[in-house]
């Protein structure tokens, strides 16, 4: 063959390659309004006192959860809204078709700002409930918490009140929860704060409540929630500017555990079930630093070691022309001030990827490492398997309406005389709103790996429309198999993303079924054994931003047609072993009490620490460099 042949089939084949990478469709597609049926969408409401410059987290938008209402199997979406009655149900009728039900079932809601959603079976009857964390008490914003009791007529009762959960303040998300092991869902409520951002507090105010602001822990005593807050060694301050909210079993003892994403000085909460009805926060012990503006965040094996390790989002962009503009923190002096002389530990504005490596190690910052640090504005993080070959992948909601920390606002709004006309009147608000450059910008989405780094997909997976998507979950919307995800937007209509993958990867599905109490299982624990590999998952409704999803647990299992063996551990420590599974099919495990699972005690290590007997007082004092400035 001469040279001008072999030039000629290279870039043939070049072409031929280009060709059929072209011709590979994008994982999602999304499905407008005029398809599905679902036209919601979020339009803050608007007044006064009511603006991005009287209310910190005007942009931050609202949630979504996925939950099946009617038990006809299918996942059925409720949104809420910025705005009085806006919020909306919509009923899953088969091939992405829904139907608004929100005025025959009575969940429109009558607070002014509503926030977070969980559906769960909060009473225990078998049937899905709703409930809707609200913002009230400031800035002339009305309402209490509303929680939706299922009549299992197709409709809803709301019955706050008579559980004790009818809380009034800033609400932006719960959790339901069987924390004390006595078989029914006890529910934790995170909070927003009021002071302001720019006062520099110390850590020493933890312990004093903060009236609506601070966190709330409820137990579920019989039907009615006792709030055991102080009791449990939970803070209810006004430091927590919670904005991040998941439950875990972190320490692998059986007991569930908490973690708290604040945004602003606050470092996250890490709090260890203790199994006696109390906490403790032992961050400080367990992680070297934070993401600094923690938004939500999200817990799963990322890596299948069996280990839940932790996401955080923040904000660092990842586009050249946003980070050089973007102001992503405090200046050097006061930044040490918070951390030498306040109490806080180092936190750095990108997100956190806190891997898990053991019970008494700790975690590791691995971010950056894996390729997940800088995603821009974002809220909701999902670790889930969207292709199905056996490695969770991340999806994160991005983009918010105006950028607040750009560098030229920033110089505008600090001009003396900009600063006395803002706090005199509202004459200059419109224009110093038009200052703030648009923060409109795409999703991400990741694929994982059997290494553990993250590859960004976003353009060959679908995810390049922009907008500002807060709320966000990932559900098997059409029972295909494939984990399908929706988006609470502001300013135009929720996105509906369909997982069209054409790779012929097999998937299991598993339903946890009990009579009474935690009916679906929330907090059980699943290992999947194939092909000598191991995944691990736990139940958790409460997952992203202000979202929760359906509380079954979804394995990717690449090419193999069966699973060896799969061990169920129910919150009561009963047990099921189910062997040879065959694949693409969701499988139905009812509770059956039975010999209690034992956790294995952590390894035993070679060495142990004799240092303190060795009579060397010597100690090296590492110098203080803020690496990530």
């Amino acid at each position: 063959m001469n040279r001008i042949q072999v030039v000629f089939f290279a870039v043939l084949s070049t072409v031929l390659f280009s060709c059929s990478e072209k011709e590979q469709p994008p994982l999602f597609e999304r499905v407008e309004g005029k398809e599905s049926g679902i036209q919601f969408r979020n339009d803050p409401m608007k007044g006064d006192s009511l603006n991005f410059l009287d209310y910190l987290y005007y942009y931050n938008g609202g949630g979504v959860a996925a939950g099946d209402v009617n038990n006809d199997g299918l996942p059925d979406l409720f949104f809420t809204a910025n705005n009085k009655g806006g919020n909306k149900l919509y009923l899953n009728k088969g091939g992405f078709r829904f139907e608004d039900i929100t005025a025959s079932a009575g969940v429109a809601g009558t607070a002014d700002w509503s926030t977070g959603v969980t559906m769960a079976d909060v009473n225990g009857d078998g049937w899905t409930d709703i409930y809707v964390s609200v913002v009230s008490g400031k800035l002339g914003l009305h309402g209490r918490n509303q929680l939706y009791l299922n009549n299992r007529k197709g409709g809803f009762t709301e019955e706050a009140k008579k559980y004790g959960l009818d809380v009034e303040g800033y609400s932006t998300q719960s959790a339901f929860f069987d924390y004390d092991h006595d078989g029914d869902l006890d529910c934790y409520l995170l909070a927003q704060s009021s002071h302001s951002v720019e006062m520099y507090r110390d850590t020493s105010l933890r312990r004093m409540p903060g009236d609506k602001a601070g966190d709330h822990l409820f137990r579920n005593d019989n039907g009615h929630f006792t709030d055991v807050t102080q009791a449990a060694g939970i803070y209810n301050s006004i430091l927590g500017y919670g904005l991040g909210l998941a439950v875990a079993d972190l320490n692998n003892d059986g007991w569930d555990d908490l973690y708290i994403g604040n945004d602003f000085h606050e470092n996250d909460y890490y709090y260890v079930n203790l199994g006696n009805g109390t906490f403790r926060e032992s961050g400080a012990s367990a992680f070297g630093h934070y993401s600094r503006f923690s938004m939500g965040n999200d817990i799963a094996d990322y890596n299948n070691d069996g280990l839940p390790d932790i996401f955080t989002a923040d904000m660092l962009p990842g586009e050249e022309k946003y980070l050089k503009t973007y102001s992503g923190g405090d200046a050097l002096d006061i930044y040490r001030y918070t951390i030498e002389k306040n109490g806080f530990q180092n936190q750095y504005s990108r997100n956190a990827l806190q891997r898990n490596l053991g019970s008494d190690a700790g975690f590791s910052e691995v971010g950056l490492l894996e390729g997940v640090a800088a995603t821009d504005w974002s809220w909701s993080p999902l670790l889930a398997d969207f292709d199905n070959d056996g490695n969770k992948d991340l999806f994160i909601s991005n983009g918010i309406v105006k950028r607040p920390v750009d560098l030229d606002y920033v110089k505008y709004i600090s001009n003396s005389l900009v600063k006395k006309e803002l706090a005199g009147s509202s004459r200059l608000d419109e224009q110093a709103l038009a200052m703030m450059p648009d923060g409109k910008v795409h999703n991400y989405i990741f694929s994982g790996s059997s290494t553990g780094k993250f590859t960004d997909r976003s353009a060959d997976w679908g995810m390049m429309r922009e907008g500002y998507s807060n709320g966000a979950v990932y559900a098997d919307l059409n029972n295909d198999g494939l984990l399908d995800i929706v988006t609470n937007n502001i300013g135009e209509e929720a996105g509906i993303w369909k997982n069209s993958s054409t790779v012929n990867h097999y998937w299991l599905g598993i339903q946890l079924v009990a009579d009474t109490g935690n009916t679906s299982g929330i907090g059980a624990r699943a290992w999947l054994y194939q092909q000598g590999k191991m995944q691990y998952q736990q139940l958790s409704a409460t997952r992203g931003f202000q979202s929760s999803v359906v509380p079954v647990f979804h394995f990717g299992l690449g090419e193999n047609e069966q699973v060896d063996s799969i061990r169920i551990v129910w919150p009561d420590f009963s047990t099921a072993l189910l062997t040879r599974v065959e694949a693409d099919t969701l499988l139905k495990v009812s509770y059956r009490s039975s010999d209690r699972f034992v956790y294995p005690p952590p390894p035993a290590t070679p060495f142990s620490d004799v240092t303190a007997g060795m009579g060397i007082r010597w100690k090296h004092q590492e110098n203080d460099y803020n690496d990530f400035n």
